[in-house]
Parts: structure tokens; sequence; C-alpha cells
């Protein structure tokens, strides 16, 4: 990554009768998915995840916008949007990854 590296940080709401299945299914991504978000340029990517259903992410990347477009553009992150949508509250529809708003940074230490 180059010098203008950018900090993401999204949340999200799971289902409260859905958390643990969503910490089930996150201790084993797919190999391929993984695969798909290095190469897309997601790094550093974290997920934290609130007994209420508060979802936080984290992921650092050059260009947020290139790096959705990219995992927009594979195979195994439609099937991955697909099968964890049903997860969320509050979608209306819009695919997780697409809902991913990211949040104004107020502060950062280096």
């Amino acid at each position: 990554m180059g010098s203008a590296v950018r900090r993401v940080c999204f949340v999200l709401r799971v289902r409260k009768d859905r958390l643990e299945e969503y910490r089930e299914r996150h201790r084993e991504v797919w190999p391929e998915m993984r695969a798909a978000l290095s190469a897309a340029g997601w790094h550093r990517y974290s997920l934290f995840l609130r007994d209420d259903g508060l979802l936080v992410g984290y992921l650092e990347t050059d260009d947020f916008e290139q790096a959705r477009a990219a995992m927009d553009a594979t195979e195994v992150n439609a099937r991955w949007q697909a099968a964890m949508g049903d997860f969320f509250e509050e979608l209306d529809g819009v695919a997780p990854d697409a809902a991913m708003t990211p949040l104004p940074e107020v502060f950062h230490l280096p």
C-alpha cells in the first residue's frame, strides 16, 4: 500500500437472533473470499460484534470505492453477500457490502 492509505470504519446491525450463527460463519470465512478481499485491496480488515447486534467494521485500503468495486466484480462476493444478507437488520434489500457507509474520522493517533 502506498502513502495514501485510507482507514475505513462502518457500522451495520446484525439481528439479535442470528448473532451466534454470524460469529460461527466468520470463524471460517471461505478461503476464496479471503483471497478475493486481499486481491481487491482490503487490508487489515476486522469486524467487531457487540451482544446487542452492533457490528463495527474496519479496513485499510488505498481507494475504498475501487476496492469495493473490485469485490463487486467477483463471483465469490456475490455468493457471500447472498449467504449473509439475512443476518442484518434494516438493509431493505440492499446487500450488506453496499450498505457499508464509511464513518467520518474525527481523530487518529498514528
